[in-house]
């Protein structure tokens, strides 16, 4: 077992959550153990972003995979990767994108219930068997390797909570360390899903979480807390106000809001 995996699973722990900050190059990996962060993560929507592609499947897994090495190659900091659905539908491709994520150096990955590019959920057996296989190949990797479930059905408008705790069950059944379901509807639904689940759950800060505290998660019971394309959104939330200002206004005026560069270059140096 590599260090970084060991560190990263003993993170977990139900009831006194980490943050796993989601990057999406070097730069903001290092920027990001330099304030502080126990493990990293990539972000789908992110990482599309950085190409000039909306969200949601215009990935594909040798973009991910390569992606993924780099961020694993900025600090020694465990990484997760955002693997969307696998990056395919069968159980056997499933499986070998995490044996293919291993080899990139990730710590781990989270593989999702939904038929991107369609918002479409997988049947239920078929959405287990995926998990259960892809877990199957994560217990037969040399090194440690936690594989996080996630079921999306309530993000994507097509499941309530009920049914995302019944998969999440049953995704624990079939081997996943990690369970998570994105943006249910409110604190006490988070919580359900906490209490009615054996394995650590992650949670995702967006939306009306952003209002919540670490202490409100830790409360809950969630055992990570991830920040998803937030922290990007926030630099193109930069991007688009003051290209805005410019374009439209004349004014130069929030380019002087921006960090120093000596700041920056002691985080990267």
């Amino acid at each position: 077992m590599t260090h970084a995996t060991e560190t990263f699973r003993a993170l977990h722990v139900p009831g006194a959550p980490f943050v796993m900050a989601n990057v999406w190059d070097r730069g903001s990996a290092l920027m990001m153990k330099s304030l502080g962060a126990k493990a990293l993560a990539t972000s789908s929507a992110a990482h599309a972003f950085t190409l000039g592609r909306p969200d949601g499947g215009t990935l594909n897994r040798d973009e991910a995979l390569a992606h993924a090495a780099d961020i694993v190659g900025a600090t020694d900091l465990p990484v997760q990767g955002d693997f969307e659905n696998g990056f395919g539908d069968a159980p056997d491709i499933c499986a070998e994108t995490v044996r293919l994520a291993a080899e990139a150096g990730l710590a781990g990955i989270c593989i999702e219930d939904i038929a991107l590019p369609d918002d479409t959920a997988y049947p239920f057996d078929l959405a287990v068997e995926r998990i259960k296989a892809a877990a199957a190949e994560a217990r037969s990797l040399p090194d440690d390797f936690v594989l996080t479930a996630r079921a999306d059905g309530i993000l994507r408008g097509q499941y309530d909570t009920d049914e995302a705790i019944r998969r999440l069950q049953a995704f624990a059944d079939a081997g996943a360390d990690c369970l998570y379901a994105p943006m249910p509807p409110d604190m006490a639904a988070l919580a359900q899903i906490c209490a009615a689940v054996d394995a650590p759950v992650n949670a995702l800060v967006a939306g009306t979480f952003t209002a919540a505290s670490l202490a409100d998660f830790a409360q809950v019971g969630a055992a990570r807390i991830s920040l998803g394309s937030s922290l990007a959104r926030i630099c193109h939330r930069a991007i688009h106000d003051a290209g805005r200002e410019m374009f439209e206004g004349g004014s130069f005026a929030r380019l002087a809001e921006g960090i120093s560069s000596g700041k920056v270059d002691r985080m990267l140096g």
